[in-house]
C-alpha cells in the first residue's frame, strides 16, 4: 500500500498555533511514512485582487517554509496567485488541486474558503470526496489564552492586531514564539552612533511592524550569535518629523561597525516603553543606557498562554 498524502491549502501567514495544529492532525492522519504537503499562496492574493490595498506581511515565505517544516510538513508549494488562477471557480480549483497533487486526505480549518468569490467551503470539499477519492478532515479553530486573560481565535488578522497595539509578548503567545522578522541593515542617518549608541538601521520592507515604541528583543547575526537587542520603532520625535523606521542596538555587539548589506532575524520579545520626544539630546542619550540596560537584563521567562481548539 502507498504511503497517505494529506495536503492543507491556504495563506499561512505567520505560522502561528492554529497553522500547527493543521500540521499536526494532517501528520496523524498519514503517518510517520505518509507525506505532508503544505500549499501557501505568496504573495497574498490580495495584492492581485485589490492591489490598490497596501499589504503587508508577517511572514516572508522562506520563513514560512521554514517553520512549517519545523512543524511536521515535508513540503511547503508556493502558490503564486493569478487573476487567472484566482477567478476559478471553485470546483475547477478542486480538480486542479486533485490533478496536480492527488491527496488522500484535505485538512482545512472550519472556516476555510477557496475559489473564486470565496464560495467553496469545507462543505464543498466533503460534498466531492466520493468524486475524487479523498477524505476532508476539519479542524476546529484554536483559541488562546492572552495576557490579560481574554480567550481570543487564533489568526493572522488577531496576530495584526495585537501587534498594531505593542502586544508582542501576546503575539507571542498566537504564535508559539515571538514575532520575528528578517531585515537587511542599511544605512541611516548615522545619528545613533553620533550618540554614542549605535544601531542597525533595518530595510523592513513590507513586514508587519508593532506599534511605534521601545522593545527588548534579540538579533541573529549572520554567524548564527545571538544578542540581546534594545529596538525602536517609530519616527525619532526628538529630532522632528521622520519617516517611521525600525532600528535595532544589538547589546555587546562589536562586529561589523558601519559596513551595511548584511542581514539579520530581529525578534520582539515585549515592549519596554512608548517613543518620546526629550527636550534635550542628553536626556534621550540617558534613557536610551538605561534602556540598553533593562534589555541587557532582560529575560522573557514567557508562559505561553493556553491554546485549545474552540
Amino acid at each position: 500500500m502507498s504511503p497517505l498524502r494529506a495536503i492543507t491549502i491556504g495563506n499561512f501567514d505567520g505560522v502561528h498555533v492554529g497553522h500547527v495544529q493543521l500540521i499536526d492532525a494532517a501528520r496523524a492522519a498519514v503517518g510517520a511514512d505518509g507525506r505532508v504537503t503544505v500549499l501557501s499562496f505568496d504573495p497574498h492574493p490580495l495584492s492581485v485582487l485589490r492591489p490598490e490595498v497596501a499589504t503587508t506581511r508577517l511572514s516572508t515565505f522562506d520563513q514560512r517554509r521554514r517553520w512549517l517544516i519545523e512543524a511536521g510538513a515535508d513540503e511547503v508549494v508556493r502558490l503564486r496567485p493569478t487573476k487567472q488562477f484566482l477567478s476559478l471557480e471553485p470546483l475547477d480549483f478542486l480538480a486542479w488541486v486533485i490533478g496536480e497533487h492527488r491527496p488522500d486526505l484535505i485538512v482545512e480549518g472550519d472556516d476555510f474558503r477557496f475559489g473564486r468569490a470565496r464560495a467553496g467551503s469545507v462543505q464543498t470539499l466533503q460534498q466531492h470526496e466520493a468524486t475524487h477519492g479523498y477524505r476532508t478532515i476539519v479542524i476546529d479553530a484554536v483559541q488562546a489564552t492572552l495576557s490579560d486573560y481574554c480567550i481570543v481565535r487564533a489568526s493572522s488578522s488577531m496576530l495584526r492586531r495585537l501587534l498594531s497595539s505593542g502586544r508582542v509578548r501576546d503575539a507571542a503567545i498566537l504564535l508559539g514564539r515571538p514575532y520575528e522578522i528578517r531585515a537587511e541593515v542599511v544605512r541611516g542617518d548615522g545619528r545613533g552612533r553620533d550618540l554614542g549608541v549605535s544601531t542597525a538601521n533595518l530595510n523592513h520592507g513590507d513586514y508587519v511592524l508593532p506599534a511605534d515604541g521601545i522593545y527588548c528583543g534579540s538579533a541573529t547575526a549572520p554567524d548564527g550569535r545571538r544578542y540581546a537587542a534594545a529596538i525602536s520603532v517609530g519616527t525619532k520625535p526628538t529630532f522632528g518629523p521622520n519617516p517611521r523606521v525600525c532600528e535595532a542596538h544589538l547589546i555587546d555587539f562589536a562586529g561589523r561597525g558601519g559596513e551595511y548589506g548584511w542581514t539579520i532575524d530581529l525578534q520582539f520579545d515585549d515592549w519596554l516603553r512608548d517613543q518620546l520626544a526629550f527636550a534635550h539630546v542628553d536626556l534621550l542619550v540617558q534613557q536610551l543606557q538605561r534602556d540598553i540596560e533593562r534589555c541587557r537584563g532582560y529575560s522573557p521567562a514567557m508562559k505561553l498562554g493556553a491554546v485549545t481548539p474552540l
